[in-house]
């Protein structure tokens, strides 16, 4: 996008073309993606699968922001239905050594493992239609095909250690045992955002007017 692409009749400041924006400055005109300006504001996404790559990004975005201004607060927003539980983890513990304080909020579903990082801040918000998801782990897309029993039982002590990491997690965040965040977790279990307010694991609700309750 260049210059010539700004219609000649507009005088405000800045302009939104084609998802991104126009500004005005000495030189003349900046195009600036929304991310990055959303970025100067410390607001930071987590959108979709929850992988090295996205975990990866998110993870230098925290860092920047963390070690520009640490008394200031961050914004993280999750819509993610959730994904590696390793590239997760390290989110989650990057997050608990950050100086800079977090909120954490969620903008339509945070699954699995986005939940689990929706839990990583104190202040936890949901819009009013959203909700959360929170599940055992599973082999997710491993192929397990051919494995002898050993190999098997093997595999299932790894993902046994991870629910119980996972579980511990929830369990310290909403103050409930630990077996009865097994009872939630051993099948899909959805709340919304009453519900998730109600247990403790969302901290506020942002309403229809986006008044927080």
């Amino acid at each position: 996008m260049t210059v010539k692409t700004i219609p000649k009749i507009i005088t405000r400041k800045e302009v939104i073309i084609m998802a991104n924006i126009i500004k005005e400055n000495a030189r003349g005109f900046d195009c600036i993606a929304p991310e990055d300006l959303l970025l100067t504001s410390r607001k930071v996404f987590l959108t979709g699968e929850v992988t090295s790559k996205s975990c990866d990004e998110l993870l230098k975005s925290l860092m920047v922001l963390n070690e520009a201004d640490p008394d200031k607060e961050i914004e993280l927003y999750i819509s993610s239905n959730g994904g590696c539980v390793s590239s997760g983890l390290l989110v989650y513990d990057y997050i608990k050594t950050m100086k800079a304080p977090l909120k954490t909020i969620c903008c339509g579903t945070a699954a699995s493992m986005g939940a689990i990082l929706f839990l990583s801040a104190p202040k936890r918000e949901m819009f009013c239609h959203s909700r959360l998801l929170l599940h055992d782990p599973s082999f997710g897309s491993k192929d397990i095909g051919g494995k002898k029993p050993l190999e098997l039982q093997k595999e299932i002590d790894v993902l046994m250690e991870i629910r119980e990491e996972l579980a511990s997690i929830i369990a310290e965040i909403t103050g409930k045992p630990i077996e009865q965040i097994y009872d939630i977790t051993k099948d899909d279990t959805f709340f919304n955002a009453e519900e998730a307010l109600k247990l403790k694991l969302a901290t506020s609700i942002i309403g229809k007017k986006g008044k927080r309750k």
